[in-house]
């Protein structure tokens, strides 16, 4: 089994990234595990509390349980994967049955962040973009998927997302083995870590 780790800035391409690794291997040859699924349960909370949460700080994560899970599939065991809202800001009852495959890939924001995490990774990839093509992208997808107005997600750019990336996401970039400048539209880059990692298939079917 082959573990990938992708890492970078909210909209810097990272799931269009991944999509490309996925759809350049295999059928069924790729399990992907969003560390957006791993928010913690605030079933405690109050909706205001609740809408409190800073969701690009390290806190606002259960490392434990996508370590324990990564770990398990390492072991070849199949993990129901928790289910997230941004309507609620809260987990889902639901789950998702995740069997292992011979390629796991974590993605999020921090996903080289924690180290017990980087450690059970074989390749880390850091998805860089500009920081002005971010926003717009954030503003796209926060106006039409989580209800939010243009201003209501430039004020929460400036004072959460922007802050909170320099102090915890950027540092990063020095743990991966692979930066891809410009996120999924560098498309030689992309098909570089694709060969890349059908060569470290290869090398651990091999084995």
């Amino acid at each position: 089994m082959t573990i990938i780790g992708i890492a970078g800035g909210t909209g810097s391409g990272k799931t269009t990234a991944v999509k490309k690794i996925v759809e350049a291997l295999p059928p069924n040859y790729v399990a992907v595990v969003p560390q957006d699924s791993y928010y913690n349960d605030t079933s405690d909370l109050t909706d205001e509390q609740r809408k409190a949460i800073n969701f690009d700080h390290p806190d606002a994560f259960d490392w434990k349980l996508l370590i324990k899970h990564i770990g398990e599939l390492k072991e070849g065991k199949a993990i129901e994967q928790p289910t997230y809202s941004y309507l609620i800001s809260n987990r889902l009852p639901e789950t998702i049955h995740v069997e292992p495959k011979p390629v796991i890939i974590v993605e999020g924001i921090m996903a080289l962040l924690n180290r017990k995490l980087r450690d059970m990774m074989d390749l880390k990839i850091f998805v860089d973009c500009d920081d002005d093509i971010r926003l717009i992208r954030n503003i796209q997808r926060d106006t039409i998927e989580r209800g939010r107005t243009v201003s209501m997600v430039i004020d929460r750019y400036m004072k959460v997302l922007k802050p909170m990336h320099e102090q915890f996401i950027e540092p990063t970039k020095r743990y991966a083995n692979v930066i891809i400048p410009e996120g999924a539209s560098n498309i030689p880059g992309i098909d570089i870590v694709c060969k890349y990692i059908e060569h470290l298939c290869q090398e651990k079917e091999g084995m």
